[in-house]
């Protein structure tokens, strides 16, 4: 008799368990520290949405905590992030999300325990951000935007809109990051080696170097240039538009953001997926998961985007095939 009465309590405290659990998150309002440059972005809106399709609304449940960071002249960051880090540690943000994966990494050094969740970084373990993309260990996760895998998919649009294409600049700010630039750069080579593209890496740092960056591409006889994005190299995209313009050169970029700067092409995951499945990962974290045992997204959907109006400006006539595919065009 005794030991049926007993069963019976704990089968009623696995049941009241839960719910006290979902009464206590549904009185806590929770703060979500969000840092980022420029502006929120195109796809902070997919984020948000995809937080309150897990029942979190902004002012109910859940606040946002804004800081802009601005970039230094020299590219790099201002010393206002690691006020920012201070400051998320005292008012004690439950998570931080931030797009690019290398902040994460400073981010966690000023921050220790907090999660941390990528809303979209570049590729992960190649970069030493996480330990593997299935088991990333520790307090970072998120999502990847890209792949070594997709450099090759820019290579065959370009062959594509230059069948005679045989040389190619890949452009990048900074020499920072090797294990990105290493893992990388091994996936082009082989994609290049196999339509019969010469790749030649040219890393910069301020922009004065670019006048002769372009005169460089001129004298090695490059047809194109495929641009590495990162954050540094944002505060530079209008100079670099306007020498390839100059030179007649095709771009491609791995960023929606640089075709909206007026790059000829941009192909990569699609940001609003990826930041919308963020959310899902901070919705774990908050219900009380280890970030660290949430796997890395990746992208499973994909856009192209094509700019209408650099291709006239360069007298190019973008092929009815590539056009057909395009998910966006600019006009």
């Amino acid at each position: 008799m005794y030991r049926r009465r007993f069963l019976a309590t704990v089968s009623l405290g696995i049941l009241i368990a839960p719910l006290a659990v979902e009464a206590q998150q549904a009185r806590k309002v929770y703060r979500i520290g969000h840092i980022f440059t420029g502006n929120l972005g195109p796809a902070w809106p997919a984020f948000v949405q995809g937080l309150s399709s897990h029942g979190w609304v902004e002012g109910k449940n859940i606040v946002f905590e804004y800081r802009q960071i601005v970039l230094a002249p020299d590219g790099s960051l201002s010393k206002s992030i690691q006020q920012v880090a201070e400051e998320f540690v005292r008012i004690k943000v439950d998570v931080i999300v931030i797009q690019p994966a290398g902040w994460a990494q400073l981010i966690h050094k000023m921050t220790g325990t907090i999660p941390i969740v990528v809303l979209g970084g570049g590729e992960l373990v190649a970069s030493g951000v996480v330990a593997s993309l299935a088991r990333p260990g520790g307090y970072i996760t998120g999502m990847q935007t890209s792949s070594p895998e997709l450099q090759g998919k820019r290579i065959q649009i370009l062959k594509e809109l230059v069948p005679t294409l045989s040389r190619v600049t890949v452009l990048r700010r900074g020499k920072w990051d090797p294990g990105f630039v290493a893992a990388y750069r091994q996936s082009a080579d082989d994609a290049a080696q196999k339509l019969d593209v010469r790749l030649r890496y040219v890393f910069f740092d301020n922009s004065d170097e670019l006048p002769s960056v372009f005169a460089g591409m001129v004298k090695e006889r490059d047809a194109a240039v495929m641009i590495w994005w990162n954050p540094p190299l944002h505060q530079h995209i209008r100079q670099i538009l306007d020498l390839a313009a100059q030179h007649r050169f095709p771009t491609i970029a791995d960023s929606s953001l640089a075709a909206e700067s007026g790059a000829l092409i941009a192909y990569s995951g699609k940001r609003a997926d990826l930041w919308k499945q963020a959310a899902t990962h901070v919705d774990r974290i908050l219900k009380g998961a280890k970030p660290g045992d949430l796997p890395i997204g990746q992208p499973t959907t994909f856009e192209l985007i094509i700019n209408l109006k650099t291709a006239k400006a360069l007298g190019l006539t973008i092929p009815p095939s590539l056009l057909g595919r395009a998910d966006e065009v600019i006009e």
